[in-house]
This record gives C-alpha cells, structure tokens and sequence, in this order.
C-alpha cells in the first residue's frame, strides 16, 4: 500500500511522541481517532515497523497496541531528524517528588510509627483482662502441634 510521505510523517511523529500508539481494527475508518490519517494507514504503516522489528505489536479486544523498540526509536529518529536527546514519553523517567522530611519521636519502640486511624481501638494494650479463663487448658489431638492425647 502507498502511504503518502506527509502521512507517514504524521504516524512516526504520533508513534515517536508517545513511544506507544493505539488504532482501531477498523480497515473501513475514514480517519485514526487521534491522527488526521486514514486508520488503514496507519495499521499497515504499523505492520511494515513491525516485520521490521522496530515496533512490537499487541492485539487485544478488537485494538491494535504498538510499543516502539529500541531499535525503532533510533530508527524514527533518523527518519524525523531528530537529535539523539529528544526522546518518547514512555523513555523518559518520571521525576520522584522531593520525600517530606520525617520527624522520628522517641519512646516506645525508639521509631516513628504512621497512625493507624480506627485500628488503635481495635488493638489496645489496656484490654488483658479479656481472652480465656485461666482454667482453659487446650487439648491437641497429636497431630501437628501440640503433644498427643494422654489416654
């Protein structure tokens, strides 16, 4: 299929952006949901990267989902003229938010413990006097913990 070089730079621009690019199994679609390019287009433009191995392919409920390889970046690259610093979205590391800084108390346990919200009623230390009766005494029927039964 002819793909014209305006559409095909319009799918590579798309596909290098994101580094991912998502279309429709419609062979019939007058245009891409994102791109202002036929869908036929861009799913054989995707299959050509993709017998290259420049694009890896995943189909999943009737879509189409393209992941550009390593290699196909530098190749996208080429063909856009790109500088080796632009990269995809997906490449790009997401800045980590500076950690607030922790105040760590002394005392029991010598750390910082997190609140624990509606847990602290559930686990209080002053509740001793509720369990079993001191006359409990279990009895184990000798097979996994506990001693055997005494006959």
């Amino acid at each position: 299929m002819l793909i014209s070089k305006k559409n095909r730079r319009t799918i590579y621009e798309a596909l290098f952006k994101e580094g991912v690019l998502v279309a429709k199994k419609d062979f019939t679609a007058p245009k891409h949901e994102d791109i202002e390019v036929p869908n036929l287009e861009v799913i054989k433009a995707m299959q050509s990267l993709t017998s290259r191995g420049f694009v890896k392919t995943q189909f999943s409920w009737q879509y189409y989902y393209y992941i550009l390889t390593d290699e196909g970046l530098d190749y996208i690259r080429d063909r856009l003229h790109l500088p080796s610093e632009i990269v995809p979205a997906t490449h790009k590391k997401p800045a980590r938010p500076p950690r607030p800084a922790t105040v760590r108390h002394g005392g029991e346990g010598g750390g910082y413990r997190a609140p624990r919200g509606d847990r602290d009623d559930y686990r209080r230390r002053d509740a001793k006097d509720e369990g079993a009766p001191n006359e409990f005494r279990p009895r184990f029927g000798g097979v996994g913990r506990g001693a055997p039964l005494a006959s």
